[in-house]
């Protein structure tokens, strides 16, 4: 397998010489590939199942994005959240939202140094490279909102002072969407901001019986100790550098249009996606691409990550909510309708 020397290098370092077939610079995305195999195995020490979670999760990783995940209490959201945080040897963040969790307690504050007779920045929790928040709309609103800044720009302002994350620079968040007594709903603006919500179900029965199996002479769970960091800050930017340079062909940047567009103009929805909707249907699409080890995006890349990327920046009707509608219904309505690009 190809290995990268430098993982700053320019794009057109990685290309490979021209392909007379496809007519343009063909690129190496083993290494994409290679490397959520190497964290997928890891996970797979303890983790059954999931795998949808884990391609979505690297997938964002490597765009630059962050991840809402939803499900119900016990079917590992914290847990894989946690544990792929662990695979990768860098800095990491756990920050619990209550409902007395207060901004300063996320992002840090501005203490007066008696011996200086200065102010000095008291970086907070949020200064990692990787962050799980759990339960996140257990916070109330100016706690959810000191997000904003630091989930778009990568950075945080506090006393008109500018402080920049390192990279990389991932926010997992976890959130229960049965038990709503003391929670506070994620702002429009606030979901926006995040590439996926990935909504998890349980697991099979299969899976079921296997995690009993694994787990019968093992009430502590003691194999997460077994799982290592397989790769470094720097495995991600090379492979956050070969993504980008995934071809996408202009027939599929109008399908993409073509969706969003619909979304907006559906009678069925009450608000549709954003243009950032648009840019996340074509990262997620390339990285999806890369991680089944082609430089190309294909129409079911963009099929298959359309419902993680659309689901929580578009609202139902009303009428249609009344009517038992889901979201999921909606979006496969309209891609249905749509002509698939050949």
């Amino acid at each position: 397998m190809e290995e990268l020397n430098n993982p700053q290098q320019e794009p057109q370092d990685i290309q490979q010489p021209v392909d007379s077939l496809f007519g343009r610079n063909r690129i190496d995305v083993s290494r994409v590939q290679h490397t959520l195999a190497k964290v997928k195995a890891e996970l797979h020490k303890v983790i059954i199942g999931q795998d949808e979670l884990m391609d979505l999760l690297l997938a964002s990783l490597f765009v630059n994005g962050h991840v809402l995940i939803e499900g119900v209490p016990g079917i590992a959201k914290t847990l894989t959240a946690r544990l792929i945080a662990k695979t990768i040897d860098t800095e990491f963040s756990r920050i619990q939202f209550t409902p007395d969790l207060m901004p300063s307690d996320v992002v840090g504050t501005s203490v007066f140094n008696m011996k200086s007779s200065d102010f000095t920045f008291n970086a907070g929790p949020i200064f990692a490279n990787i962050v799980l928040i759990d339960e996140i709309n257990r916070a109330p609103a100016k706690t959810q909102a000191a997000l904003f800044e630091v989930m778009e720009e990568q950075q945080v302002t506090v006393d008109g002072n500018t402080y920049k994350m390192e990279h990389p620079f991932f926010v997992l968040a976890t959130q229960n969407p049965i038990e709503q007594e003391g929670t506070y709903k994620l702002p429009e603006a606030q979901l926006d901001r995040f590439l996926f919500k990935i909504n998890l179900q349980y697991p099979s029965r299969e899976q079921e019986k296997e995690i009993l199996v694994r787990y019968q002479n093992d009430f502590g769970m003691r194999q997460q100790a077994d799982v290592q960091a397989i790769c470094t800050p720097a495995d991600i930017q090379a492979c956050r550098a070969l993504v980008e340079q995934v071809y996408i062909e202009d027939k599929l940047l109008d399908y993409i249009a073509d969706i969003v567009h619909q979304t907006r103009n559906s009678s069925d929805l009450f608000l549709g996606a954003s243009p950032r909707a648009s840019l996340a249907l074509m990262k997620a699409s390339k990285a999806i691409a890369a991680l089944n080890g082609r430089d190309f995006v294909t129409p079911d890349d963009i099929q298959r990550i359309a419902y993680p990327v659309l689901n929580h920046r578009v609202i139902l009707t009303p009428e249609r909510e009344m009517e038992g509608y889901q979201s999921r219904d909606v979006l496969d309505e309209i891609i249905k309708k749509l002509e698939v690009p050949r």
